[in-house]
């Protein structure tokens, strides 16, 4: 049904074709005689049609190729029924596997996925934990959403937490936390006031200072659906999306609009990813009407020349989470299903129609899993043709 999209689109692209012709000789046998006589006639064969076609049935043999490989590619399950909907995920490496969410829960594995340790942190029961930073098999941090907000650090595995932040002004809601390595890190809230709520950390998320934020319009905030609304650079720089009545994408310090879904507070922008090579996708969409897929992907090359392109064929329906696999390849997942493109974002393809919040790939591996609700963690599961791609890579083979 998607592929009947794509060529579509593409068949709207190449017609109509133009009527130029151009003049080829042909052979005419003169009455009586044996001789041939060549004259020059319209054969009237579009140049720039048949050019177009040729261009075309290349292009599809190179989609088919592209898009025959996502088809095999599936989110195999991995674990599912505890009562608690997953908003965070961090993704150590290809083994350890670190996921928060509601009802006070924690979980962990240290296998790929294949057993899984469940913890309901105590005092926390009725909270929700929209994301989670991991840094090894035994550390790490979740934030607590709504007031008062705590951050919470364990060093023993998931057994024990200890806060290590906590603000009860009123208002409060964290709505995700990120690191550029293993000393800084940055965590956002909603507006107290106007002013976003920011703070910082250079030792690891031992201690926070505050920072002063940006102001908001009126009925903008941050969504805390997957933790993956901010980025910290270097230089305490950082980048962030907004949505609501406004959506916006705050970078160095400007806020510029985007041309996300808006005006609802179930609109804007939800996640935002930037690839190897500088390119940045934001999904979202509205998540009152999950299978709309108007305004909830765009991309671009230079965000600050606000130069932002819509995908020919976007991801099918509200999106929380996107990622870049490698440079031109991205995953996003929502409510109606996970979806692949391989060319940066431009088309996209369904691969399943089972919900997640949140997708993550290996911050050194190859691993990507994906988390959401009644409990789900599921695993990208590559092609055949990748897997034996991979293989060759492991074993030093020839590609």
């Amino acid at each position: 049904m998607r592929l009947s999209i794509y060529f579509e689109s593409l068949f709207r692209h190449l017609n109509p074709m133009t009527n130029q012709s151009f003049t080829a000789p042909f052979q005419q046998r003169s009455p009586g005689k044996g001789s041939v006589a060549i004259s020059r006639k319209q054969s009237h064969v579009p140049r720039q049609g048949l050019l177009r076609l040729i261009s075309f049935v290349s292009f599809l043999l190179l989609l088919l190729s592209f898009f025959s490989g996502l088809q095999a590619q599936t989110v195999e399950l991995l674990t599912s029924g505890t009562k608690t909907s997953l908003r965070g995920l961090s993704v150590v490496n290809d083994q350890v596997i670190w996921v928060s969410g509601s009802a006070g829960t924690v979980g962990r594995s240290i296998d790929g996925g294949k057993t899984w340790e469940w913890h309901t942190v105590p005092g926390f029961e009725k909270r929700e934990f929209r994301d989670i930073e991991a840094f090894d098999a035994r550390r790490a941090l979740i934030i607590a959403i709504a007031e008062p907000a705590y951050i919470l650090e364990t060093m023993d595995g998931g057994k024990n937490w200890k806060p290590v932040f906590t603000d009860s002004t009123k208002g409060m809601f964290l709505d995700a936390i990120d690191f550029l390595n293993a000393k800084e890190g940055i965590v956002v809230g909603d507006p107290i006031g106007d002013s976003v709520f920011l703070a910082t950390t250079k030792n690891g998320g031992k201690t926070w200072q505050r920072q002063p934020g940006p102001v908001l319009n009126k009925g903008e905030a941050f969504f805390a659906a997957s933790g993956s609304n901010i980025q910290l650079g270097k230089k305490g720089l950082y980048t962030a999306v907004t949505g609501g009545l406004s959506s916006r994408l705050l970078l160095n310090g400007q806020a510029l609009p985007v041309p996300m879904a808006q005006g609802k507070e179930s609109t804007g922008a939800n996640s935002f990813d930037v690839s190897s090579k500088g390119r940045m996708i934001i999904v979202g969409g509205d998540f009152s009407d999950e299978k709309d897929t108007v305004a909830n992907c765009i991309y671009t090359d230079d965000p600050e020349r606000r130069t932002w392109l819509q995908p020919t064929v976007p991801p099918a329906g509200y999106r929380s989470c996107v990622q870049f696999l490698d440079a031109k390849k991205v995953i996003a997942c929502g409510l109606t299903g996970v979806d692949i493109s391989p060319d940066g974002g431009s088309f996209w393809q369904l691969i399943s129609t089972e919900g997640f919040h949140v997708c993550r790939k290996a911050k050194t591996g190859k691993a990507v899993f994906l988390a959401g609700g009644n409990g789900r963690v599921a695993r990208l599961k590559l092609s055949p043709a990748e897997a034996a791609k991979e293989e060759n890579k492991e074993y030093g083979w020839p590609k």
